[in-house]
């Protein structure tokens, strides 16, 4: 019990110290205007109130993934906490903060242009793509999973939610972002928030035994601990899917010193949810065993809505469906209406008009469905990868933004190396990469990730006899 009420506090003493010392690094500026103030068109840039866009920014970017994530990384045991906490302080926030800043300085302007800025031409447009084809992805995983399940509940098909779904992404992805988006995520934001705080306080209050910290792997199947539990947990610890969604909210902050609530705070409180989930499915069914066994009876919706519903009861079932369903759908909608953002920045397609939205939104929306007829744990499989894979080009891409201004790129440099070699390991030996052996794949991705460093610190000595 001790490690969980200790893993809350350093993540909440982890945005006021380690936050500060960010923030610093970058160095906000409130005589700058932000987009909001100096762009505002009615659609995408319009000023809005801190709090109101924490929770637009904390559900766009949590959704079922710090819950999801972190239900399946239970399984490695409390090893899990440390990612969590570590990962969340150091890389998450520090990626997700930095790279909705980075948009602020640059007009509001999308994840790939960012990247295209600081690490190049040819980098920014293998980054269009890849952004893309991620959200894409996102949105189609979030699309038939709670699709699935509203089946499941009600008397109407599958075809028929996904169709409903669909027609709600496309009205989001078009409308001003203050018309839906901006009246509904507050609510749901709060709701996710409310129930995560039920979970722990029912895991505590009813004897159950959180499991105390050790470096033992737990895994049923033996599954190594890297590159696996790092890829496993991605909202919660760090997610390149964040580094997609930022944009969104920096078009509507008013000033520089709110980009830490923001951006910081809500990857922040992503993590005390992802704790809070790891510790619930470690400590509710007994062992990493008896949670692998219910995993295998139903996946994760079924351990929420088992775990929601005898620790809350009546109200926990309709939190556990809120989390299983709402969240989903309001992390593909802006999945949708980021990708317009990225493809209208590409082409520098004005989107006052909504002519030139829907001129964006029905190919995107043409291939999403075209996307929902391949299996469901394929797309899955796939987005885990590629959401890590975005969040260390990120990083890196950030990083050589503090190396050019001459500040301490330490705080990007680090995490971005770690995050090349886990991503590098994985797509080696998992089985929808190279399926090559853990030992080879392991330490070419540390051998890779060495290099990366070692052509960024290249970079760095020849900075060094050059001013900004």
């Amino acid at each position: 019990m001790a490690t969980f009420f200790i893993s809350i506090l350093l993540l909440v003493a982890g945005y006021f110290v380690y936050g500060k010392v960010v923030e610093k690094v970058f160095g906000i500026d409130d005589t700058n205007p932000t987009p909001a103030m100096s762009m505002e068109d009615g659609v995408d840039y319009i000023p809005m109130s801190w709090p109101r866009i924490f929770l637009i920014q904390f559900l766009n970017i949590a959704g079922l993934g710090p819950i999801f994530g972190a239900v399946a990384g239970a399984l490695w045991g409390p090893v899990a906490f440390l990612w969590i906490v570590f990962g969340c302080i150091f890389a998450g926030a520090v990626h997700d903060y930095l790279t909705g800043m980075l948009s602020i300085r640059h007009k509001g302007t999308s994840v790939s242009e960012i990247v295209g800025i600081y690490l190049g031409d040819t980098a920014k447009k293998v980054m269009r793509v890849f952004s893309v084809v991620l959200l894409i992805l996102v949105g189609v995983v979030f699309v038939m999973g709670p699709a699935g399940l509203l089946s499941n509940l009600t008397p109407m098909s599958k075809g028929l939610w996904i169709g409903i779904i669909i027609v709600y992404y496309i009205l989001a992805t078009v409308l001003p972002v203050d018309k839906l988006i901006g009246k509904i995520y507050p609510i749901f934001g709060a709701s996710l928030l409310i129930m995560a705080v039920g979970i722990a306080f029912g895991i505590v209050t009813k004897g159950y035994n959180i499991p105390e910290i050790t470096l033992a792997n737990l895994h049923p199947k033996s599954t190594s601990v890297f590159p696996f539990l790092f890829i496993t947990i991605a909202c919660g610890a760090i997610s390149g899917f964040h580094a997609t969604q930022s944009p969104l909210m920096a078009r509507c902050v008013r000033k520089e010193s709110e980009g830490r609530r923001i951006f910081y705070g809500s990857m922040i409180a992503e993590g005390i949810i992802a704790i809070i989930w790891a510790a619930a499915s470690m400590a509710f069914f007994g062992s990493t065993e008896g949670l692998a066994a219910s995993l295998a009876n139903g996946g994760p919706a079924v351990v929420v809505n088992e775990i929601s519903t005898t620790l809350l009861g009546p109200v926990g079932g309709v939190l556990a469906l809120l989390g299983v369903v709402a969240c989903p759908i309001t992390s593909g909608d802006t999945a949708f209406r980021s990708a317009r953002l990225v493809i209208a920045d590409a082409i520098n397609l004005k989107q006052e008009d909504i002519k030139n939205r829907f001129m964006i939104a029905i190919p995107l929306f043409a291939v999403g469905i075209a996307l929902t007829q391949i299996n469901f744990s394929i797309i899955w499989r796939y987005f885990s990868w590629s959401n890590q894979t975005l969040a260390m080009i990120v990083l890196w891409a950030a990083a050589m933004y503090l190396l050019k201004n001459k500040k301490n790129h330490w705080i990007c440099t680090i995490p971005a190396t770690f995050m090349s070699a886990v991503t590098t390991a994985y797509i080696l030996q998992a089985k929808e990469g190279l399926k090559l052996a853990a030992g080879f794949s392991n330490i070419t991705g540390v051998v890779v990730a060495i290099v990366f460093f070692g052509l960024f610190m290249k970079k760095a000595k020849e900075y060094e006899k050059t001013t900004v």
